[in-house]
């Protein structure tokens, strides 16, 4: 009986401390959009991937794209809503969406950059909370590549 009671109790505190995360990770974080050199450098945490990242085991691969910015936004945008994500900014070449886990509501960012003159999107995508992301965001830019690479 013991036991159970300190397992029950140690059970309530992960659920505690998950809700507390998703809660934290409703905020937006600062230094979102796009700056003089492109997209944010990710952090120095592993949940967080980027075509600009400094730190070569956070970077990806730019997505290849060419066409009019009007087309090529169109296609990204959709793209992202099929994926599940909800575009909560789009001005020109730049777009940023939120994705939000189904269990325990943490939220992603997604940031595109639309570069015509060199044919690619960067892209950045980043947990607002923890260290670790078990690679969601980086499957999530792979996913969109494939995506957009469908005709």
């Amino acid at each position: 009986m013991k036991y159970l009671l300190i397992f029950l109790a140690v059970v309530m505190l992960v659920a505690l401390g998950l809700l507390a995360l998703s809660f934290y990770s409703a905020r937006v974080p600062e230094g979102l959009g796009v700056n003089e050199d492109g997209l944010a450098d990710c952090p120095d945490r592993d949940n967080c991937v980027a075509s600009e990242a400094s730190a070569p085991g956070r970077r990806v691969p730019p997505i290849e794209a060419v066409g009019p910015e009007n087309e090529v936004m169109g296609r990204l945008s959709s793209a992202v809503l099929e994926l599940g994500g909800e575009i909560v900014e789009r001005q020109g070449p730049y777009l940023r969406a939120v994705f939000t886990s189904p269990l325990w509501r943490f939220r992603d960012d997604l940031e595109c950059l639309y570069r015509p003159a060199e044919g690619r999107i960067e892209i950045r995508s980043a947990s607002r909370v923890g260290y670790s992301d078990f690679g969601v965001n980086r499957r999530r830019v792979e996913t969109l590549r494939e995506a957009l690479a469908r005709p």
